[in-house]
């Protein structure tokens, strides 16, 4: 597969040197250690391989997270093999919801523009093909932004919220819209109206002017995932697709990778953390959460089906675009 190299010259070393190895904070304070028996960056840069290759990605430190990228990259030359196993390096990784932000790049919250330790859905999508496309700590950061923000401009107002109508169309170059093909002709699809300047101004306080999106978004039902799960591939996005009150929505994201056996599975990160699955687990356990909900009177969300992107085989990742003046946000 081909891809280009990140520039060096759109590298940002002066954020990486602020964040160093910090992301979340756990939910529980760590125990105290004594700072002399806190590994160097130095020190970690000549650790073995070995003992990096033993850790989970969570537990890594940046500059051994970088080694591993770099190992991974030369030992799975294949890139959809890669993804896959990037992505079962996260098992059992943490799951936080609202886990990033642009910080220290801009000053709205004080969320980090990574994170190691804990994940949402999207992040763990989007770190895992970061990671995948990359050759060094470095090339992960700036393709990390690349895929997070629309032309890779850094800032709240550019950053993909909308998986549908965000995200799946600035990553075009990365992932293609195959729901409509795998649902066929007769499949469902629903209309999402998205109006962006009202969610920035109210979540982030940030003013936009944009004009109110619609479109037309298909989707395979979740009783027709076993039928077209075969013609699915390993690095492949799914969003999963969920209705309440007559709207639908993309609830949530993970990846295609395959079993021992060939079978589809459904890599994701949920509370409480990062896990593997078939997509028939995953259908089994939305709908023993919808029956609790109607039995407990709760008007929950309904697992509608699931969108499916497939990643495409000629990737060339496009160039950032200059980043804004600090002072002069970029529009949405």
């Amino acid at each position: 597969m081909r891809r280009t190299r990140a520039p060096s010259a759109l590298l940002i070393p002066t954020l990486i040197a602020l964040l160093g190895a910090g992301c979340a904070t756990p939910p529980a304070a760590p125990p105290t250690i004594a700072a002399d028996a806190v590994p160097t960056a130095q020190a970690l840069a000549t650790e073995p391989l070995e003992t990096i290759l033993a850790k989970p990605l969570y537990r890594m430190h940046p500059v051994e997270a970088g080694r591993y990228i770099a190992w991974v990259h030369e030992a799975e030359p294949d890139l959809r093999k890669r993804i896959a196993a990037i992505a079962r390096k996260n098992l059992g990784q943490p799951y936080r919801l609202n886990l990033l932000g642009e910080f220290p790049y801009q000053v709205h919250d004080d969320l980090p523009m990574f994170s190691l330790d804990h994940s949402d859905c999207v992040v763990f999508a989007e770190h895992t093909y970061a990671m995948a496309l990359s050759q060094s700590w470095e090339e992960f950061f700036w393709m990390l932004q690349r895929i997070r923000y629309r032309d890779g401009i850094i800032g709240v107002a550019t950053r993909n919220h909308y998986t549908e109508m965000d995200w799946n169309v600035a990553n075009r170059w990365l992932v293609t819209d195959i729901s409509a093909e795998l649902a066929g002709q007769d499949g469902p699809a629903y209309t999402m109206t998205i109006d962006r300047a009202r969610f920035l101004k109210t979540r982030h306080h940030t003013d936009v002017n944009v004009p109110v999106e619609t479109s037309r978004q298909a989707y395979v039902p979740k009783e027709r995932v076993a039928a077209i799960a075969s013609q699915l591939r390993e690095g492949d996005l799914v969003n999963v697709i969920s209705t309440r009150d007559g709207q639908y929505w993309a609830s949530h994201v993970g990846l295609v990778v395959l079993g021992a056996d060939g079978q589809r599975h459904f890599i994701h990160s949920s509370d409480p953390q990062v896990r593997e699955e078939t997509f028939e687990s995953y259908i089994a356990r939305a709908a023993a959460r919808e029956e609790r909900n109607r039995q407990a009177g709760k008007n929950g969300q309904v697992l509608a089906g699931f969108k499916f992107l497939r990643l495409n085989d000629d990737i060339v990742v496009p160039p950032m675009a200059p980043q804004p003046r600090p002072g002069h946000p970029a529009g949405a």
